[in-house]
C-alpha cells in the first residue's frame, strides 16, 4: 500500500514549507489536458465509425462511464433522459422523449426528469451499446439522432416501460 505525502518546496535558505495545491493545478491541467487529447486522439476513427455507421451495420461502443454533465465542458455525460454526450459529441435518443429538465412545466414533469437522467446515466454507464442511425443523422439542433441499443433491446424502450419516457413520436408530449 503506497503511503500518502506532502510535496514540500525546499528554498534556497534550506528552509522548509508546504507547497500549497494551488500551485499544482497548472501542473494537473497541462497534464490532464495532453493525456486527454492523446486519449481522444486515439479512438478517431472507430468515433467516426459510431456516430457515422453504415446503413448495413451498427457499431459497438466501448464501454464507457458516464456521468451528469456540469458546466461547459462535456465529454462522455448525461444533458438529460434523452441526450448525452458521448467522446464530445451530443447525441439525441431518437426513438424516445423524456421529461424536460431545464424548462419544465410542472413540479412533477422537473421531478420525472430528474429520474429519467439518472436512469439514463445508469443504463449508458452498463457497458456496451450500439447506436443506429435514425431516420435523419442530425436534429435542428444538430444533435446526432441514433437510437441506442443493447443486447438488441432499444434503452429507450427501457425507459417507456419503465414510464420515463414517452415513444417519440414527431412531437412532444405532456408530462404534468
Amino acid at each position: 500500500m503506497a503511503s500518502r505525502t506532502s510535496l514540500r518546496l525546499v528554498t534556497k535558505a534550506g528552509g522548509r514549507r508546504a507547497l500549497s495545491n494551488w500551485i499544482l493545478v497548472p501542473a494537473f491541467l497541462v497534464v490532464g489536458g495532453l493525456g486527454g487529447a492523446l486519449l481522444g486522439a486515439l479512438p478517431e476513427q472507430d468515433l467516426a465509425r459510431l456516430l457515422n455507421p453504415p446503413a448495413s451495420s451498427n457499431v459497438v461502443a466501448v464501454p464507457q462511464t458516464f456521468a451528469v454533465c456540469a458546466g461547459s465542458v462535456r465529454i462522455d455525460c448525461v444533458v438529460d433522459g434523452d441526450t448525452f454526450w458521448l467522446a464530445g459529441v451530443k447525441i439525441r435518443i431518437a426513438d424516445i422523449n423524456t421529461p424536460e429538465v431545464s424548462s419544465p412545466a410542472c413540479a412533477a414533469e422537473a421531478a420525472l426528469g430528474r429520474r429519467a437522467t439518472t436512469r439514463l446515466r445508469e443504463l449508458l454507464s452498463a457497458g456496451s451499446f450500439e447506436l443506429q442511425l435514425a431516420d435523419r443523422d442530425e436534429d435542428v439542433y444538430g444533435r446526432k439522432l441514433r437510437v441506442v441499443v443493447r443486447g438488441g433491446q432499444s434503452i429507450g424502450d427501457t425507459m417507456v416501460a419503465e414510464g420515463l419516457a414517452h415513444h417519440w413520436r414527431g412531437y412532444k408530449e405532456g408530462w404534468c
